[in-house]
């Protein structure tokens, strides 16, 4: 039983019956747990790239060079990713007040364990269980992100919630650069570490599990946003059924899939990269470098804030317009940052401003529409499983590109993202009208509809009540 008692779901109360006390206690918790996940995934961020902008500090005091940052960079993208889909699958199953807390105070210890060594080896195997355990943070948010927000409004707030990986990434390099330029790389991971298990204990006081489990209705019966005979407990899902009926065997999960490996490629390699890019080919300093890249992170959150609102209210709901059109011109932006001559820190920090802007409205939208298009039983698994393959687009970014780098120069490394972008946005050109289907039958495998002729309400996705007791 062990841990896996402990991060049960919470079991479900009785419903409130009193209709101003369930309008007053929605209003609270979702605040109250939309806080929790906000906070709480700023200091992920925190813990995930504190290396990448202590990189240049790290690299002149023990000699690595880009090969061997690379090979790091790559093995937290493929713990962090193998991670995101395990832990999607047991996140369905838990309560993610506890899951995403547990992640976040280990994901610190292991900067700080990361601070106090000087060896390649444990580098290694430290930024390897950084990133295992990186992967407890997206699935719990993603569940919670699905029970407590209606369809109509989940672009919206799914939105402003990825806007939390923006902050911390914006503050992040002011942090670490400033931790490594007065004491040396390793207060860059000691301080984020510690960050980190603070959020932790944050985390598990403002989060709680499902409504249900508050004694509150669904969110769908809530809102009124499904008719009142769908509106009924259903049997828990078995983890076959929610992995294979409604992910693996799912065509549209795994175009979302493959166009998320692209879309990664370029949002890692702009994070990881640039900061090294912008001090040897365009002669910044550290902190000027660290401070025009926050510029990046600053565009990101715009941009996941209009892609959510455009694509609930210009789209209806539909995920694949904006994340196509937000990809097409990546590529425009990527082309211009790199044949754009340097000495002009405002015309860097507004492309890269640009980028941020344009990359993070498919990054966010297309796993809310991996959520969208599987069970609502199955969103951190759908979630886990195309950030899976995400993010073997990221450690794409780390040795193969900085390998790549190394022996063709920059102009390999912004090629590379270029293609990337286009290919991105033929894999989403299918997806321009797809919406969730209704699922009458919950074990039917599910299809997407189209916009045109089918009512709205038949196409929100009919909620689920997990029987917990």
């Amino acid at each position: 039983m062990g841990i896996l008692s402990f991060l049960k779901p919470a079991p479900y109360k009785n419903e409130i019956e009193d209709e101003e006390e369930v309008k007053k206690s929605y209003k609270y918790w979702r605040l109250r747990i939309f806080a929790g996940m906000y906070v709480g995934y700023i200091f992920y961020y925190f813990s995930r790239k504190s290396f990448a902008f202590a990189m240049p500090a790290l690299m002149v005091d023990l000699g690595l060079d880009k090969s061997d940052l690379g090979i790091l960079g790559s093995i937290l993208s493929l713990t962090y990713g193998m991670s995101k889909f395990l832990s999607g699958v047991l996140a369905d199953r838990s309560n993610p007040r506890y899951f995403m807390a547990i992640g976040l105070i280990l994901t610190g210890c292991f900067n700080i364990l990361f601070g106090l060594t000087s060896s390649v080896v444990f580098f290694a195997i430290f930024w390897g269980f950084n990133g295992f355990f990186q992967g407890w943070g997206w699935p719990p948010c993603a569940k919670l992100l699905t029970h407590w927000y209606s369809h109509k409004e989940r672009g919206t707030w799914w939105g402003f919630w990825s806007s939390s990986q923006s902050v911390g990434g914006a503050v992040i390099p002011l942090l670490a650069a400033f931790c490594a330029h007065y004491w040396g790389w390793r207060y860059a991971m000691f301080v984020p570490g510690w960050l980190c298990i603070l959020g932790g204990l944050f985390v598990i006081n403002r989060l709680r599990d499902t409504p249900q489990s508050l004694g509150l209705p669904s969110i769908e019966k809530f809102r009124k946003e499904e008719a009142p005979s769908k509106v009924e407990e259903e049997t828990r899902l078995s983890v076959k059924e929610i992995l294979f009926t409604y992910v693996l065997r799912n065509k549209f999960i795994w175009v979302l899939a493959i166009s998320y490996f692209f879309v990664y490629v370029i949002r890692t390699a702009i994070t990881d990269w640039s900061v090294l890019f912008l001090i040897e080919t365009k002669q910044y300093s550290m902190l000027a470098a660290g401070a025009c890249v926050c510029w990046f992170e600053i565009g990101g959150c715009l941009g996941s804030l209009t892609a959510g609102w455009a694509s609930d209210r210009i789209f209806k709901g539909r995920r694949g317009p904006i994340s196509a059109i937000f990809s097409l011109g990546v590529v425009f932006a990527i082309a211009a940052f790199w044949f754009t001559p340097g000495g002009s820190y405002f015309v860097d920090a507004a492309l890269l401003f640009t980028i941020g802007f344009l990359i993070f409205g498919p990054q966010m939208l297309i796993g809310m529409a991996a959520a969208e298009l599987s069970h609502k039983k199955a969103a951190g698994t759908a979630s886990g499983f195309v950030g899976w393959v995400a993010y073997l687009g990221s450690a794409t970014a780390g040795y193969p590109l900085g390998k790549m780098t190394q022996e063709l120069g920059w102009s390999g490394f912004f090629g590379v993202l270029a293609c990337c972008g286009f290919v991105s946005v033929c894999l989403l050109l299918p997806l321009w009208r797809a919406v969730p289907a209704s699922r009458k039958e919950p074990k039917q495998l599910p299809e997407v509809a189209q916009t045109s002729g089918v009512n709205q309400e038949e196409q929100l996705v009919v909620a689920s009540v997990d029987a917990h007791k």
